[in-house]
């Protein structure tokens, strides 16, 4: 069996028929030039039904945000060799995927748009920006000093993809910046550092994947190390942060947080977290801009070629991510 994650490097072999289903109309102008060989179906993984019979599937990109496997289908689709997905994390399909079939996650796809959020959340929360909006609809002059970001110590959590792109864009602000990854290396502290590392943050920012060792990773001793005055910015996962714990902290006001995901999602409607005077939240829409499919469907597209092309492909998901 072909394995797509190493691909094949023989020029005499030539390009293959390719079959795959892409989640937008829009798509099918955005992919680019496809071999004569491949055939393209639109499936939103709506009640529209299927295109065609799944078992001819050979390439999926699934719907965004959808939550693994989208109503069984993967069981359905005996010559499924690659699921692209168009998000970064590949959470909610590690573990589904069966043998034969690589996994791929949309690594920088998100970079601007997430990075983006980053920035926009701590700004806006420092700056008190959910203070001076709710003084426009008061029709209120609520003249007063605020917060700034210059100066801050900063403590990226996470010096991925995005989370690189967020130091890129801190640059400018007269922040100092502390990189934090799985491991140490050249420029990056390794995540054991984190303990010596949060007494010394402003603004401790979140862009790790979930898997097994992040979850939970923000837990009542990660917040309590925090120091006071401190803002966590979540634009990872959820359950990268115990909420119980996270909604005790907050309930002290001895720090704040700024988040674009929460465990539950979506946050119920009776929870204490939305009365938090010292929580900036919005609803996972960090990744959600007109940008991203353009961004999104180069990445298929050029992921499709190289498919069949017996090429290796980008963004092989290993390891959890």
């Amino acid at each position: 069996m072909w394995d797509a994650a190493k691909g094949r490097n023989d020029p005499a072999i030539p390009s293959v028929s390719v079959k795959i289903w892409i989640p937008h109309e829009v798509g099918l102008s955005l992919l680019g030039e496809l071999t004569p060989q491949t055939t393209v179906e639109v499936f939103a993984g709506d009640d529209t039904g299927l295109p065609s019979d799944p078992a001819t599937v050979e390439f999926w990109s699934p719907p965004f945000l959808s939550t693994g496997d989208t109503s069984g289908l993967l069981e359905k689709m005996p010559r499924l060799r690659v699921v692209q997905l168009l998000s970064a994390g590949a959470d909610a399909w590690v573990g589904l995927i069966p043998a034969g079939v690589t996994l791929c996650d949309a690594r920088g796809v998100h970079d601007s748009s997430t990075s983006e959020w980053a920035v926009t959340a701590m700004l806006a929360y420092l700056r008190d920006f959910p203070k001076f909006v709710q003084a426009q609809e008061r029709r209120d002059w609520a003249y007063g000093p605020t917060d700034e970001l210059a100066a801050k110590r900063v403590l990226i959590v996470g010096a991925g993809s995005i989370g690189a792109a967020i130091a890129r864009r801190l640059e400018p602000f007269e922040v100092s910046l502390t990189l934090v990854a799985r491991h140490a290396r050249d420029g990056v502290h390794g995540v054991d550092e984190l303990p010596r590392l949060l007494p010394l943050a402003d603004v401790v920012v979140l862009v790790v994947p979930l898997t097994q060792a992040t979850t939970g990773l923000v837990d009542a001793d990660f917040l309590a190390a925090m120091p006071d005055g401190a803002l966590l910015v979540n634009a990872a996962r959820g359950p990268v942060v115990d909420t119980g714990a996270l909604t005790a902290e907050l309930a002290t006001g001895r720090i704040a947080a700024a988040v674009d995901v929460t465990d539950p999602e979506p946050l119920p409607a009776d929870h204490p977290l939305w009365d938090m005077p010292n929580l900036l939240l919005t609803p996972h829409v960090a990744g959600s801009v007109r940008g991203l499919l353009p961004r999104a469907y180069r990445l298929i597209g050029e992921q499709v070629r190289r498919f069949a092309a017996g090429r290796p492909l980008e963004n092989v998901v290993t390891d959890g991510y």
